[in-house]
């Protein structure tokens, strides 16, 4: 059945094939199903919404460098109106814009804030049960990597700052818990471990790639290593395209299988492509942040992604920098016959381009089917770019001099000393 509160839109038949209907038939959806859990063993699709700091970022209310969600607490109206635009696209999960809001990184560097750190954990758990309500979507409180860890704080230390947060999250009474974009399988263990104390299901994604974590471990072994730890479903975000996390995803999946263990499978990758990047991710490609544009996916190119994630076996499917509400509804598009419903934002959506028949020009008119917009290979207009950039590579990680952060604003000989190390890797 559709999320309790939001309008069904009826399934064309074309979607359905009698395969498909046979699901559809037997999904159970049910909104009393609250617990994430209870939705994925009942086989159950559930879509993610996409990444807060980039969009709102480019909407004028996140700075880039420091990528921190004080918005929640600032410009509480920009946050609600993208978890509304992410439900209304089809988003299960409203996951509380807390992305980088440790109290270490909230001060980093020089950073500084009007509101404290729980105060902007208060109030993006408060957005994200608000909006959640107008649906039938779960809460999701989220922690991520930390400047403490890169900074070779203790452990005892690291698991401190995520206990505060985790605090905020219990007192709210979120539905379930996220530890996600970690680089280090070693600090997710860590952050894993302080969620599981809250009692509530807990997920838990990498920002790797086929390499596997900064320090080489494997996506199979980090997959085990965090379901050990005790997260119930596991996976990765962040830093890569679909195809480079889906193939990431399966590799974490033979690696907990192979062990004689269980757990649900999530991705949650970019909305860009990026088939020249390294290790690191996208952050080492010399167009990060502020001109990767000419790397979005398509609409088209995440029906894709949607099929080839949940043929994957992966149930948890979502999005993270680059993705807008139009990504997360071709999602659920294309995973209509399996979910055996659309979102509220296909009302002003045709299918595969179906709109197009209403269109004034008879060219236009003669886009409006689903073997054209499949078959696109996009231009991208730029006729001196490259197809491909070649990554930084300074092959910085944990431990290294460089990577330790301060409260201090970064200095002019800090910046000289970058620059020049930029200088001479060019």
């Amino acid at each position: 059945m559709a999320p309790s509160g939001t309008k069904k839109v009826r399934v064309p038949r074309a979607l359905l094939s009698a395969r498909r209907a046979r699901k559809v038939v037997t999904l159970r959806r049910l909104s009393c199903l609250q617990n994430i859990l209870e939705r994925l063993e009942a086989g159950e699709v559930i879509l993610g919404d996409g990444g807060f700091v980039v969009a709102l970022e480019k909407r004028g209310y996140v700075k880039a460098g420091p990528w921190t969600p004080e918005a929640a607490a600032e410009h509480p109206e920009a946050v609600r109106q993208l978890h509304r635009e992410f439900l209304r696209a089809g988003s299960t999960v409203m996951q509380t814009f807390t992305f980088y809001a440790s109290d270490d990184k909230l001060e980093n560097r020089g950073n500084t804030q009007s509101f404290t750190g729980q105060q902007i954990n208060e109030a993006a758990c408060d957005l994200a049960r608000e909006v959640a309500n107008e649906g039938d979507a779960l809460v999701a409180g989220g922690v991520s990597q930390t400047p403490s860890y890169m900074s070779c704080e203790s452990e005892e230390a690291v698991k401190a700052i995520f206990k505060k947060q985790i605090d905020v999250f219990i007192n709210k009474d979120v539905d379930f818990l996220i530890a996600e974009y970690f680089e280090h399988v070693e600090e997710a263990e860590w952050a894993v471990q302080i969620l599981k104390t809250s009692g509530k299901p807990v997920a838990a994604t990498l920002c790797i790639g086929p390499e596997g974590d900064l320090n080489g471990v494997s996506p199979g072994d980090c997959a085990v290593k965090l379901v050990k730890a005790g997260a119930d479903i596991v996976g990765v975000n962040c830093h890569f395209d679909p195809e480079t996390c889906v193939k990431t995803v399966k590799m974490m999946k033979e690696g907990v299988e192979k062990a004689g263990l269980k757990a649900h499978y999530m991705t949650q990758p970019l909305a860009l492509h990026t088939p020249d990047c390294n290790r690191q991710g996208f952050i080492d490609l010399p167009e990060f942040p502020f001109a990767l544009e000419p790397r979005v996916l398509t609409r088209w190119d995440m029906h894709r992604y949607a099929r080839e994630a949940y043929n994957a076996g992966i149930r948890y499917i979502g999005g993270c920098c680059g993705f807008e509400p139009y990504h997360v509804r071709a999602l659920a598009e294309e995973l209509a016959p399996e979910r055996g419903f659309l979102p509220p934002a296909s009302e002003k959506h045709g299918l595969w381009g179906a709109g197009l028949e209403m269109h004034t020009k008879p060219w236009v008119r003669a886009r409006a089917r689903r073997e054209y917009w499949e078959n696109l290979k996009p231009s991208s207009g730029r006729p001196f770019c490259a197809a491909m950039s070649k990554p930084d590579c300074w092959g910085y990680s944990k431990g290294h001099p460089d990577l330790k952060q301060q409260k201090e604003a970064t200095s002019e000989d800090q910046l000289k000393a970058v620059f020049d190390k930029a200088a001479q890797s060019q």
